[in-house]
């Protein structure tokens, strides 16, 4: 009876230790949530859904949180072609990412305010609390970064 209570409790452990690190290992990966802070007001601007697909990142705004004194259903006014007046929500703003050592690199992103598209590269951060999102024209010292929190 003995033995058995002790490879009880020695399986719960290891069952435990192997939900602890898969949860890490999920923090380590920038897909899930975001909500992304406005650099300005600080206040939060999306909730952006980042999904993986054959490696490849991709980023959809599934939320917008617009100022009081802004449309509350923003459309992507100065975007050019398809996305021209595309409402805001439900926008890929993120493309392309790819795994590269401990960031993302290769990928683009839009603006959706003022409708430009960046090169951009991300990188989780604070144990997969936080996403550094960098995008920049030509070389990523020419650019802006913005720190992403993650929502689930």
């Amino acid at each position: 009876m003995r033995i058995l209570k002790q490879s009880a409790v020695f399986a719960i452990t290891v069952a435990a230790a192997l939900m602890s690190s898969a949860a890490w290992a999920d923090n380590a990966s920038p897909v899930g949530l975001w909500r992304s802070v406005d650099d300005v007001s600080g206040k939060p601007r999306a909730a952006i859904r980042i999904t993986e697909s054959k490696g490849v990142l991709q980023g959809r705004i599934e939320k917008a949180f617009p100022a009081p004194n802004e449309d509350a259903n923003p459309k992507c006014l100065k975007c050019e072609g398809a996305l021209k007046n595309a409402p805001v929500v439900g926008l890929v703003i993120l493309t392309g990412l790819k795994k590269d050592g401990d960031e993302y690199t290769g990928g683009q992103i839009l603006d959706p305010d003022s409708g430009q598209i960046y090169r951009s590269k991300i990188q989780v951060v604070e144990g997969g609390k936080k996403l550094n999102v960098r995008g920049y024209i030509g070389v990523p010292t020419l650019g802006r970064s913005q720190i992403w929190e993650r929502q689930q």
